[in-house]
């Protein structure tokens, strides 16, 4: 309960300004920590949600960090950029 009460409270801040790319409706995210309700189930198997349209914002901005994206980095369609360290 805790993880998905952090989610909630932390999506009112900005997402990482390196992240790209966009959602592919794989549903993963919607299986933090536990499932939503809204996670829906296509005859072919995949999952989308009954809700896209009209999510909350702890669901548009997942992943807002790349530590975010660490738990679906294998199917997620975001990624982050590297941040190019300061030089000496």
């Amino acid at each position: 309960m805790i993880p998905k009460l952090v989610r909630t409270l932390t999506s009112v801040l900005p997402v990482d300004k390196n992240r790209q790319g966009s959602c592919n409706q794989c549903g993963e995210c919607c299986k933090l920590p536990y499932k939503c309700t809204f996670l829906k189930t296509a005859e072919d198997g995949s999952s989308y949600c009954g809700a896209y349209n009209f999510r909350p914002l702890n669901c548009r901005k997942f992943p807002r960090t790349p530590a975010q994206l660490e738990h679906v980095i294998d199917v997620c369609g975001y990624t982050f950029e590297p941040t190019q360290k300061a030089e000496k």
